[in-house]
């Protein structure tokens, strides 16, 4: 079976990594397709290196771009390769344009598609991964789904149950396979960052993170927070571009730091005392992990995360942000919370599934 994995941006990376090595033990051919959605070697190279996937075999250095002309250029510069590679099924993962992208390209030329991360949703259709999303699981021949909602929600909207496959997390696989070297490096990284209590930040979307209204609002209750506990902000390039001035004002303990290696992120998201995120995979790693985690959302497509794990949906609520932060820092960790096949061989299983059905 010759299978295309085609990645674009950095959770992307994570998920493929354990089903790219669960079929290369199975002995099939694949190839890697990395289309540059995330162009900055401090959001990309380094997460190839971390969790040991192969140098891409083909990179189409896409770049930035409204979303729309994103879409068309992987759609541009994937069609002649995939028509050159000629894989018996095209492996897409979450909810980036990249993965939208490249379904559209295959549906259009008779190749099958398979889902990882299928069946998610928000039911917010202001969000453009929400809209990803509905399109890619109509496309798909295979829909791998993390969690049973996802297959209720496939259900809702008509797909055929013969094509969804409960097959657990496969980010989940990345975390347990790499918890043990996040552990070695921890002391290390916590001599280096002068670390004692603290707590994570991260924030990405363009929601929070784009528009003055909501960002500095936003930056002056974390720099607030930071006097009870301080707190590790690693910035996007972009984010930090667009408001260094703002920045540099903040607070010491309010510490803002280059882009993390995925070893590096996790080895803190394990040991703070809280994480505040706009991230769905990191609602998911904190739920395993077991540390509370507080999402800058309205909504999530995860929802396994609220109802059996840690996370809170805060939306732009600061008045509950501050309480819920300070619930954190006076309840401590929960137990760790381990949805229902979130145990390290999703990517196993989504691997046994297409060889025995694709032949």
């Amino acid at each position: 079976m010759k299978v295309l994995h085609v990645v674009g941006a950095r959770p992307n990376f994570m998920k493929a990594a354990p089903v790219y090595r669960a079929l290369a033990r199975s002995g099939h051919e694949q190839t890697l397709v990395h289309t540059g959605q995330h162009y900055d070697a401090l959001m990309s190279d380094v997460f190839f290196k971390a969790l040991e996937i192969p140098n891409p075999d083909e990179s189409l250095g896409v770049g930035s771009g409204s979303h729309a002309q994103q879409t068309a250029a992987i759609m541009g510069r994937f069609e002649p390769v995939v028509l050159a590679r000629k894989p018996d099924i095209v492996l897409v993962y979450g909810d980036v344009n990249s993965t939208v992208a490249a379904a559209l390209v295959c549906s259009k030329i008779g190749i099958r598609i398979g889902h990882v991360e299928a069946g998610l949703r928000s039911f917010d259709r202001s969000m453009p991964e929400e809209i990803n999303r509905l399109i890619t699981d109509q496309l798909a021949d295979f829909l791998f789904t993390p969690s049973i909602d996802g297959n209720e929600n496939l259900a809702r909207e008509g797909i055929a149950k013969e094509k969804i496959f409960l097959v657990g997390n496969v980010m989940i696989d990345t975390l347990i396979q790499f918890l043990p070297k996040a552990d070695d490096i921890f002391p290390e990284l916590k001599d280096k960052l002068s670390l004692n209590a603290f707590g994570l930040v991260t924030l990405h979307r363009p929601a929070n993170v784009d528009e003055e209204s909501t960002f500095l609002p936003m930056l002056q209750v974390l720099d607030s927070l930071s006097e009870k506990l301080p707190l590790i902000f690693p910035v996007h390039p972009r984010t930090r571009q667009k408001w260094s001035a703002q920045l540099e004002r903040c607070s010491p303990h309010l510490r803002v730091i280059d882009p993390l290696g995925y070893l590096e992120f996790l080895a803190l998201q394990k040991n703070a005392t809280v994480v505040i995120t706009d991230s769905g995979g990191i609602q998911e790693e904190t739920t395993y992990l077991g540390t509370p985690c507080l999402t800058l959302r309205e909504n999530t497509e995860r929802p396994i995360t609220v109802t059996q794990g840690t996370n809170v949906l805060i939306g732009r609520n600061w008045n509950l942000l501050r309480s819920r932060f300070d619930d954190a820092l006076n309840a401590g960790r929960k137990h760790e919370c381990r949805p229902p096949l979130w145990d390290g061989k999703a990517s196993e299983r989504i691997a046994d599934i297409l060889t025995r059905l694709i032949p």
